[in-house]
């Protein structure tokens, strides 16, 4: 049986069935939505403006004095923060705009400590196609809806599925060949490769079993913030590629097992992209 949610939990779970029940409406008339071109496959509607709003709005009302990184809208709030939201609240907005069910809203929650060193606090990840809540606090485990979660147990890479990222032709050259090279070497040894279009899913499903890890090159803070937790809590690992638990641009997660495997092949990719740019 899962704990009863904490307070934090509690305010997270609810402005996201909020923000959600905006965007199935949404979801439903698609073909409906006003969209702008920020870059290309890189879209936003009014649907993500108003899920953003609405989450922004319900986590200060019950939360006032703490600060906020959002996709859309930056970073607001103190900059002397002790708590701070980080909320992409539509994850996979292209999968949305093309009527594909696969997207989330994507809550988390990080602590500065007393040393100034900041820590993820607990984090909710809702896909509301799927009616699927994957929600984790630190310490206390990880779980979907009432089930408790736990990474895969695979140990081989031939029984292996992971999930990835594929940079945009805009993306920096770097990212598009490190992306290469891990592939080309990755594709043959594992069961398969997928590419759903969802950071935030990527990991929650790497959380659940589902997925033996993930990884990507050139990724968003909001995008993997509530995931990552959601990871470690399920017994898995995150890193940057060289291993540091503090994750920048660069991400690998995986089962115990398999993260080593894929972080040494996500390097020697990066390596290369970077010899190859010198």
């Amino acid at each position: 049986m899962a704990p009863r949610l904490s307070p934090h939990l509690t305010i997270m779970a609810n402005a996201a069935q909020k923000a959600a029940k905006q965007l199935l409406r949404d979801f439903n008339e698609v073909e409906q939505l006003q969209v702008s071109i920020k870059g290309p496959s890189d879209f936003v509607s009014q649907a993500d403006l108003k899920a953003e709003a609405t989450i922004k709005q319900d986590l200060n009302k019950a939360r006032p004095g703490y600060a906020f990184l959002m996709e859309e809208s930056g970073a607001s709030g103190s900059d002397n923060w002790t708590w701070r939201w980080v909320v992409d609240p539509l994850d996979g907005t292209t999968n949305f705009l093309h009527g594909m069910p696969h997207w989330a809203i994507s809550i988390g929650l990080e602590r500065r400590l007393p040393d100034g060193a900041t820590e993820l606090a607990a984090g909710v990840i809702y896909a509301p196609a799927t009616d699927e809540m994957f929600w984790a606090e630190k310490g206390s485990g990880a779980f979907m809806n009432d089930r408790r979660l736990r990474v895969s147990a695979r140990r081989d890479l031939s029984q292996s599925v992971f999930a990835t990222g594929i940079p945009f032709a805009v993306a920096p050259a770097r990212q598009r060949l490190a992306f290469a090279r891990t592939l080309g070497a990755l594709m043959p040894q594992v069961a398969g490769i997928r590419r759903f279009g969802a950071a935030a899913l990527d990991l929650a499903w790497v959380a659940a079993g589902r997925f033996d890890g993930y990884w990507e090159v050139g990724i968003k803070p909001w995008d993997i913030a509530a995931g990552m937790l959601l990871v470690r809590e399920a017994g898995g690992y995150v890193t940057d590629p060289k291993g540091s638990d503090q994750v920048g641009e660069d991400i690998v997660a995986g089962n115990p097992y398999l993260h080593p495997k894929l972080r040494e092949m996500v390097l020697e990719g990066l390596d290369a992209a970077e010899a190859a740019s010198s």
